[in-house]
């Protein structure tokens, strides 16, 4: 899984468009990040920038948006409505995907202490990056505001984390940034079948975690109860990590819930959503739709696309795609304008399209184009593409098996098995898919590094140093088809003793086809390998790839045995 992480620093200037076109362009300039959106605000003064891309793009972007800010504002002359510390206030590290938030917090106190460090800007740290736990809540950090910090920064228990312990003339100009670590935030509105903002707020005060005031007998207007401090007592609602409000939006005539969930690991959208259903019901309402507000990352659906289908006893081995509308049906996203996931999911906003195609080149071709390409003087895509294409085609036919027996009549019982075994065979398609361009991607390499200029000693040197490492990545890439192909076989085998006895011979084509596609691969693998000048290497693989291979035969032959022997039955 791609490294993503996403960062929404918000810098003190949102009036002087000179000055805020400057930070974004530091930020797309340090490279490998994309800008999704800029959003100044004048009453406020402030700027909420959203960026995302690598862990480390990400990282290097910031400091360079945090270093430009504190270039070109001066945070003496800073008014706005919305509290602030420093030229960069806030600076959150969010991961999006293949990345825990423990490591993004670990990311930001080093991106703080270098901030102090290089830049001499003092730092707290805030929310999972804290290393106080008072300092988890940002308006600890920021208590007091810009005006406060020369009190705060001689006071031990006040001081940032990263600072020089006393108030100099560089904190004074560009103030105190609060770097941080936090989950994802998913702003979501639930579309009510009612006008009442008294009704949504109910239901809102129902599920949010902070809940409702507690009351003396009545519970709508009975004296609110205080604690022996004086504090209210709050009876906690349902839903950890969610804050929640009722309102009614004029622009659809309907009452909605509007709710922040800031924990979408402990409570997921479809969790959110279901609860939300639920509450309503219960106050004699109906949650008609799903807004969301902003960006999700695509777990976000994928998780909610695969609960539901759960919950209805369906294979969940179906496409992403296919997963994702399941999603947006179930939760209304599109009942008050239409729903795209490439424009709401942060992974398809990241895409860069030309990209994209030069990537999939091959697999986005029809059928028919694709055989044509192969057949044409191009002496690539060869038979590694090929070998990686008939291996997914055989996980897809294992898939297709798996599928149809998740909802046979009269095995409802077995449909999870099933749906295990589809979604197994899914993960093996989709790499098996990328492989197949990759393949002539490593062709590629080699055709390059054979152009490279051959004059001098020292750029023969560099030909032949860049010829090696091609011809071993090229015989590297079909044995890793070899052994993702390998991977088809616990599913056909699976699917033809076990799955649909109507679609037997359905896994004994997949038998065949991932069988070819291993014995394919090892062609490949041995004519590159004859390439290297590394022998020790070569032998190795080669080696590997033989043994891939007599594992491919003999399970081809035990798979045919059984299909055989259920078709003669």
């Amino acid at each position: 899984m791609e490294r993503i992480i996403e960062c929404v620093p918000n810098f003190s200037e949102g009036r002087n468009m000179e000055v805020i076109d400057a930070i974004v362009a530091s930020i797309e300039k340090s490279g490998g990040v994309k800008v999704l959106d800029v959003d100044p605000g004048e009453a406020t003064n402030r700027t909420v920038v959203t960026f995302v891309g690598s862990p480390e793009a990400v990282v290097e972007a910031a400091f360079q948006g945090v270093k430009t800010a504190g270039e070109l504002i001066d945070m003496r002359h800073h008014h706005g409505a919305h509290p602030r510390s420093g030229a960069t206030d806030v600076l959150p590290l969010i991961p999006i995907s293949g990345i825990t938030l423990q490591e993004c917090a670990e990311l930001a106190r080093k991106l703080a202490e270098r901030i102090f460090n290089e830049l001499e800007i003092p730092c707290y740290c805030y929310e999972s990056a804290a290393q106080k736990p008072e300092r988890k809540n940002l308006a600890v950090c920021r208590a007091g505001e810009y005006e406060a910090l020369p009190e705060k920064m001689g006071d031990p228990d006040r001081m940032p984390d990263f600072g020089p312990g006393c108030y100099t003339e560089r904190a004074a100009q560009a103030g105190a940034t609060n770097v941080g670590a936090r989950d994802f935030l998913i702003a979501v509105n639930y579309n009510l079948n009612t006008t009442s903002t008294r009704r949504a707020n109910a239901i809102a005060f129902d599920v949010r975690e902070k809940g409702r005031p507690k009351r003396e007998g009545n519970p709508i207007t009975g004296k609110i109860v205080k604690d022996e401090n004086g504090k209210t007592v709050m009876i906690p609602g349902t839903l950890k990590g969610c804050k929640a409000i009722g309102w009614f939006i004029d622009e659809y005539g309907i009452a909605q819930v509007s709710m922040n969930i800031t924990d979408i690991n402990t409570t997921p959208l479809h969790v959110a959503f279901d609860e939300v259903c639920r509450a309503a019901a219960a106050r004699g309402l109906r949650v008609t739709g799903t807004e969301i507000v902003g960006l999700v990352p695509k777990r976000t659906l994928i998780e909610a696309g695969r609960h539901f289908l759960e919950k209805q006893q369906r294979s969940t081995g179906i496409s992403e795609e296919e997963i994702m509308k399941i999603a947006v049906k179930s939760m209304g996203l599109d009942d008050l304008k239409p729903f795209d996931p490439k424009e709401k999911v942060v992974e398809f906003m990241m895409e860069d399209p030309a990209e994209t195609a030069a990537r999939e080149r091959l697999v986005r071709m029809t059928c028919k184009g694709f055989a044509y390409e192969t057949a044409s003087e191009s002496p690539a895509p060869g038979g590694g593409s090929i070998s990686a294409y008939m291996g997914a085609l055989g996980a897809a036919l294992g898939t297709m098996v798996a599928n149809l027996s998740s909802h046979k009549a009269g095995w409802d019982a077995r449909w999870k098995e099933f749906s295990d075994w589809a979604d197994k065979g899914q993960d093996v398609m989709r790499r098996l898919l990328a492989l197949v361009d990759e393949d002539t991607a490593a062709f590629d390499r080699i055709m390059a590094a054979i152009g490279m200029p051959k004059g001098s000693d020292e750029e023969k040197a560099a030909r032949a140093a860049a010829l090696e490492a091609a011809t071993l990545y090229a015989t590297e890439v079909p044995l890793k088809t070899m052994k993702t192909a390998l991977e088809v076989f616990p599913i056909v085998k699976a699917m033809a003793a076990e799955g649909n006895p109507a679609s037997v011979s359905d896994a004994g084509v997949g038998a065949l086809a991932a069988r070819s596609a291993v014995l394919g691969a090892q062609l490949n693998v041995r004519i590159n390998a004859a390439g290297l000048a590394d022998r020790s290497a070569a032998d190795r693989l080669c080696a590997e790839a033989a043994e891939i291979a007599a594992k491919a035969i003999a399970e081809e032959a035990e798979i045919l045995e059984i299909v055989n022997s259920k078709i003669d039955a």
